[in-house]
């Protein structure tokens, strides 16, 4: 079965099953009535065509929606037929087939209800996929017919070409379906001067967005960054403005969405916002928003952002600033992690971080339980530290923030929910602030605070207990390495054995020993 291009609504399958059921309950009883009913939609006279699509503006959002979890659901049942038909489960193969045909048949017309101006090339591909469904559920109909091996064996190698086929058309219709609804949204932004119609059409365009990388990528296709960024360029679109460069940060998550971005000198647009005091604060940190996802370390396709460069200072003194005067954690996690990403993405910032003060500004800031409030704001603070910490004048801003005592706290970072994301941050915490603690401690000043607040202890403590470190093998390297680098400078704080297990021998030899380590050993 070739791949049917979905994976944008596959985030459906990760909610509790009976909601699961409750939802789907709706279309698969929608679904036997249309087998009653042969699918005949019920035609919208001329003079009513307008009330339906002054309606359909109001539920654009649910139309697509229920167009997407349709189409999870005939997904599915095409990869389930074709895990029935590899056991020769031919009455199953059949009765998933007759609802596979219904549900194609039911969400084409339910998205012909609520849809205008459909292609030619759609109304075919619609044609092409119902004829197609109809002659696989004949075949696998004939197949209930017949015992004879060897025929249903003949067959088998049909049904596989069919579902094939079936499965090629339907991965089209959807890409073009979602192709279309994304060029009406775009044409109402374009064509629209109504702050209403904007707003909704721009709504819209967030919901798609959020169905994952694919959608993202036919927005960006059809404009969707050159139509958004347009908005943020009019003052009059101004209370549109943290929606608008909310979608932005989604759709830039793809590679087209960043070409576009370049091309709209987008880079400029954020720039000017940013620094623009006019804006609320709301504004600024969906902007920042934007930046930490176009700087992300984890994308592969940051090169070509050359203007980024010529306008960096100025959206780094802006982004010190949101940092310092954040009135929520939220605010404070967008901006800081939009400033963590810059910090890897060109070595100048730490350098234009260093004179803003920012490191007494982030310290101080995590001190305040209202703006760092969680791991995650923590971990980026802890990334800002530790890419500013190859610095040498970083260590004397340091020792007169209190930067080691914090640094000491966040080698205790625990999770409190035991949630996956939060224990991977506090696990990124604990693994930063021993690399910072590490890099920082080439000076003997900070190496002597680190030794006076008992970091010693707690870095072996690390090593030797695995849960201490949740088992995290990146935790254990760094703080193996800052063991070693304070062992240097204060030999006298370790015992015979840390030293002769944890500090002499190869740091490879060491991993090995302290990963193989019983939780009883300790």
């Amino acid at each position: 079965l070739p791949s049917l291009s979905l994976p944008s609504s596959m985030h459906l399958i990760q909610v509790d099953s009976v909601q699961r059921w409750m939802e789907d309950l709706k279309l698969m009883t929608d679904c036997e009535c249309m087998c009653i009913l042969q699918s005949k939609p019920i035609s919208v006279e001329k003079d009513e065509q307008n009330e339906l699509i002054l309606s359909s503006q109001y539920s654009t959002c649910d139309n697509l929606q229920l167009l997407l979890k349709r189409a999870w659901i005939i997904s599915t049942e095409l990869t389930r037929i074709a895990q029935k038909l590899e056991k020769s489960r031919w009455q199953r193969v059949h009765s998933v087939t007759v609802r596979v045909n219904c549900h194609v048949r039911s969400m084409i017309n339910e998205y012909n209800s609520f849809t205008r101006n459909s292609s030619e090339e759609m109304h075919q591909l619609e044609k092409l996929l119902i004829d197609k469904c109809s002659e696989f559920t004949a075949f696998t109909e004939r197949c209930l017919q017949t015992e004879d091996e060897q025929i249903l064996k003949s067959m088998k190698s049909c049904i596989n070409e069919t579902l094939a086929t079936v499965a090629q058309y339907f991965g089209q219709l959807i890409e073009l379906v979602l192709t279309h609804e994304a060029q009406n949204l775009l044409r109402q932004i374009e064509l629209s001067g109504s702050l209403y119609v904007t707003e909704s059409a721009v709504s819209a365009l967030f919901s798609l967005a959020q169905e994952g990388a694919h959608l993202c990528r036919i927005i960006a296709k059809e404009g969707g960054v050159v139509a958004l960024f347009k908005i943020c360029r009019q003052d009059c679109f101004r209370c549109l403005f943290p929606q608008t460069l909310r979608t932005l940060a989604s759709i830039c998550c793809v590679e087209e969405g960043m070409h576009q971005l370049e091309k709209v000198d987008g880079i400029l647009c954020l720039a000017d916002i940013l620094t623009d005091n006019s804006h609320s604060e709301a504004t600024h940190a969906e902007a920042a928003a934007v930046i930490a996802q176009i700087t992300s370390p984890h994308l592969t396709f940051t090169q070509h952002l050359s203007s980024f460069l010529e306008n960096m200072e100025e959206i780094v003194t802006a982004l010190v600033k949101l940092c310092q005067e954040a009135s929520s954690g939220e605010v404070f996690l967008l901006a800081s992690a939009a400033l963590a990403n810059i910090t890897f993405f060109d070595t100048m910032a730490c350098e234009i971080l260093l004179q803003l003060n920012a490191m007494k500004i982030l310290l101080a800031a995590c001190s305040d339980k209202r703006v760092v409030d969680t791991p995650y704001s923590r971990d980026q603070v802890v990334t800002i530290l530790a890419n500013m910490s190859v610095l040498d004048q970083c260590a004397a801003e340091i020792i007169q923030g209190n930067g080691v005592q914090l640094l000491m706290e966040m080698l205790f970072e625990k999770s409190s929910s035991g949630n996956p994301a939060e224990v991977a941050a506090c696990e990124r915490v604990q693994q930063k602030s021993a690399v910072t603690l590490a890099r920082l401690s080439r000076d003997p000043e900070v190496a002597e605070a680190a030794v006076k607040l008992s970091c010693i202890p707690r870095l072996i403590k690390l090593c030797r207990s695995p849960t201490e470190r949740n088992n995290s093998d990146s935790v254990l390297v760094a703080c193996l390495a800052a063991l070693r680098r304070l062992a240097v400078m204060s030999p006298d704080g370790l015992e015979d054995s840390d030293f002769q297990q944890l500090v002499k021998p190869r740091l490879v030899d060491s991993f090995l020993l302290c990963t193989s380590m019983e939780e009883s050993f300790v």
